[in-house]
């Protein structure tokens, strides 16, 4: 065959096309396991670092369980599967299945989802024992605008969450990024500058996901007695 033909042209273009394919759908293949390992491994990182217990060992730490829309256990469903459905968070939600991520020292961390300015937005709330007050958070997103909306993803932006409460009495309130700054200290934060569409997101996501685990948050949280009961060891171990 003539080389300079046409004809050859287009068959060596797609024969090389084809092979080309064919090596990278391999690969991709075969590292997938790996890829999935790593990103795995950020996300329990990612949960440690919520709880500033970043020196803590996951498996060690945390105990991983999925509760269903009315903050039961869904007992057939194992740790893993909990890690699992961070891979697909919103359909998490609407199917309610709610991985949990329960710490050793009685923190609790959920997940969130929702969506910013030009896609996917995710993260880690960590709450105190009294299922009230954020102890962290960890945010990320897809494609937010680097130096506006991609702010969600520091850590200056992320420490304004630590301290806020959900509930104002028995009411969820959940915590807004307030354009101009917050005025509610309890349940604002400041919102992104230049990042307003990013943040109408975040407190969308916020409300949204932490909604979800309203039944729980309920149940799990201390009852009176129970916070008298550790203010008054706290008060014995401070005179001590």
């Amino acid at each position: 065959m003539n080389k300079n033909s046409n004809t050859y042209i287009v068959i060596y273009s797609t024969v090389m096309v084809v092979v080309v394919a064919t090596l990278l759908a391999v690969a991709a293949l075969a590292l997938k396991s790996r890829q999935d390992a790593n990103i795995l491994n950020e996300k329990k990182e990612a949960i440690l670092k919520s709880l500033s217990a970043e020196d803590q060992s996951y498996d060690d730490f945390v105990t991983a369980y999925v509760v269903d829309g009315q903050g039961q256990k869904i007992e057939s469903m194992s740790s893993d599967k909990a890690l699992d459905l961070l891979f697909d968070l919103p359909t998490a939600f609407a199917e309610q299945t709610l991985p949990v991520f329960e710490a050793a020292d009685g923190r609790m961390v959920v997940p969130v989802a929702g969506t910013g300015l030009w896609g996917p937005m995710w993260g880690y709330v960590a709450l105190e024992k009294d299922m009230n007050t954020i102890a962290g958070v960890v945010l990320d997103h897809a494609g937010e605008t680097p130096g506006l909306g991609a702010e969600v993803a520091t850590p200056k932006h992320q420490a304004m969450y630590k301290g806020k409460t959900l509930f104002e009495g028995d009411e969820f309130v959940s915590v807004t990024l307030r354009k101009g700054g917050a005025k509610d200290l309890a349940h604002e934060v400041d919102a992104i500058s230049g990042g307003t569409k990013t943040s109408d997101g975040v407190t969308a996501m916020l409300k949204n996901s932490l909604g979800a685990y309203l039944p729980l948050l309920k149940a799990a949280a201390p009852t009176e007695e129970a916070c008298c009961a550790e203010c008054e060891m706290k008060k014995v171990e401070n005179n001590e």
